[in-house]
């Protein structure tokens, strides 16, 4: 494949991708909310919904402080893609975007799909398979375009097994 068309392949990727994460909320979140843990710590909370100042090491010893909440909600890595377009940073915004989407996806399924990705490692309809997957089973639809995307430049590349 020549570098043109690898050129036109990222742009139209980027392009699609940029597209899929327009459906994001809008809290009206800017460049001066950054960082958010210092400016605006009242919009933090973890995946079981403890407020940031809840999460102490104190809690931590005594039990009161769960792996589950040391996780991010998918809330907070919205508002850190809205501060990423805010300051001009669109690609940094989609990897917040479907950062957010693999919130809901059980970690053993993310690494599944990790080595799945790996070249050599799937056919194009077991990458399909993962995609529909996560779109109908998180409504994961911009990492499943990511995944549909990969297996198409896998097989122009002769990546698959």
């Amino acid at each position: 494949m020549d570098s043109k068309a690898i050129e036109s392949l990222v742009r139209e990727v980027l392009r699609n991708v940029s597209q899929a994460n327009t459906a994001g909320s809008s809290s009206g979140l800017t460049v001066e909310d950054y960082p958010l843990q210092e400016k605006r710590p009242e919009l933090i909370k973890s995946h079981t919904g403890k407020k940031l100042e809840q999460l102490t090491l104190d809690g931590v010893k005594k039990g009161e402080i769960s792996f589950d909440d040391l996780k991010i909600h998918p809330d907070t890595l919205e508002y850190q893609a809205e501060i990423a377009e805010a300051a001009g940073r669109p690609h940094l915004a989609q990897n917040f975007r479907r950062a957010k989407e693999l919130t809901a996806v059980p970690d053993e399924e993310i690494l599944a799909m990790y080595n799945a990705l790996r070249p050599f490692r799937s056919s194009k309809q077991e990458l399909l398979d993962h995609a529909d997957h996560l779109e109908k089973t998180y409504n994961a639809k911009v990492c499943a375009q990511l995944i549909r995307e990969a297996a198409e430049v896998y097989e122009k590349r002769d990546m698959l097994a």
